[in-house]
């Protein structure tokens, strides 16, 4: 069984993350609503949401958690090649609503999304008080890839990345990369494995390792 919250619950009502359940992996909670102060709560304590449309909105906390360690991110030559010549231009929240559409939008090999009308409004939201950002990348004017996520002390919750050239999404996370290498940001988060995050570099952490290192960063990020 999972926790079911209702919409007026205050945001630490979540249960704690050891019941998340093993099949489907890391689901703990259902219902509640996508306030911003229960998306920060949720975040700063290793849970997200995720649900595609028509569900109620479903938390997670999986077991091992992807992550990104900045220092860890693999470069290719293709892509390093592709940063030297492609006349990719980074930019740090430049058109946050549109690399959040742009990453919402169907794709050939997933028509559908997850990224709900109501997901779209509150990471604007979240964005609007300086906690969602995007990291994008720009050729001849045009927005051609980038990166969302929720920034908490010195953590980088990625949600999701979008590419209308070749290399766009990398070279985002690229440039989020070094971001994170200059301002201090320990651990970039990317939730669940996939083949493309591993070719970048990312590996899976226990939860309780994530938890405490998650625990550690944001301890640090407010001193």
């Amino acid at each position: 069984m999972i926790a079911w919250l209702a919409p007026g619950d205050p945001p630490e009502s979540f249960p704690p993350v050891e019941r998340a359940l093993r099949d489907p992996d890391g689901l703990l909670a259902a219902g509640g609503d996508l306030s911003c102060e229960r998306l920060v709560y949720a975040y700063a304590r290793g849970i997200f949401p995720w649900y595609s449309p028509g569900q109620p909105v479903l938390w997670w906390s999986p077991d091992p958690r992807e992550v990104l360690i900045p220092q860890e991110f693999h470069v290719s030559r293709s892509l390093a090649q592709a940063l030297r010549t492609r006349g990719f231009d980074y930019q740090v929240d430049r058109d946050f609503e549109a690399v959040i559409s742009a990453c919402a939008a169907p794709r050939s090999s997933s028509p559908g999304t997850w990224i709900t009308d109501e997901m779209h409004a509150a990471y604007l939201a979240l964005h609007l008080r300086g906690i969602a950002h995007s990291s994008e990348i720009w050729r001849a004017g045009r927005l051609v890839g980038g990166v969302y996520g929720v920034r908490l002390g010195r953590v980088f919750f990625g949600e999701s990345m979008f590419s209308r050239e070749r290399d766009a999404s990398k070279a985002a996370l690229a440039g989020l990369v070094r971001q994170c290498l200059d301002d201090g940001t320990e651990l970039i988060d990317c939730q669940l494995a996939s083949e493309h995050l591993r070719s970048l570099g990312s590996r899976p952490l226990p939860r309780s390792q994530f938890l405490a290192w998650l625990g550690r960063a944001m301890a640090a990020g407010a001193g």
